[in-house]
């Protein structure tokens, strides 16, 4: 099941050309990715930081800008998990803008570790469990 959220291009988001500038998608994805986890395991992304003191630091990004994101555009992000692994995940991200084209896309490994210690932690169960209900594999679109 995909995750679907919405948001839009705020005038702070874009340059001097009318185009988000690159920094702020990655934060838009940041946002959406910290809205994702009521839906994932009833709980919000601080809850899971300070009160579970689990964190997901990112480990790799790979992004690819396929079409401008505008001052004004509603973007509907829609977010999968195409890998679950014993202590880390990957998160895709695919942004399409309101006539529903694709503008941007990315895919993003993510490690679960103790805040704490900051050593590595097998995913708990709830949230495996969250996670798995927006599995979806490298080959599906």
């Amino acid at each position: 099941m995909v995750l679907e959220l919405e948001r839009t291009v705020e005038f702070s988001m874009v340059d001097l050309a009318n185009i988000a500038y690159y920094p702020r998608i990655f934060d838009l994805a940041h946002r959406f990715f910290e809205a994702t986890w009521p839906s994932i395991c009833g709980q919000t992304y601080p809850q899971v930081l300070y009160e579970r003191r689990i964190g997901f630091p990112v480990l790799n990004v790979d992004a690819t800008f396929h079409h401008p994101l505008r001052y004004g555009d509603t973007i509907t992000a829609r977010i999968t998990v195409p890998h679950l692994g014993t202590t880390s995940l990957a998160w895709r991200y695919r942004f399409y803008n309101q006539d529903g084209t694709l503008v941007w896309s990315s895919r993003q490994t993510t490690v679960c570790v103790d805040m704490d210690s900051m050593d590595k932690l097998p995913l708990p169960d709830d949230i495996r469990a969250g996670l798995e209900k927006h599995f979806e594999a490298e080959d599906e679109v």
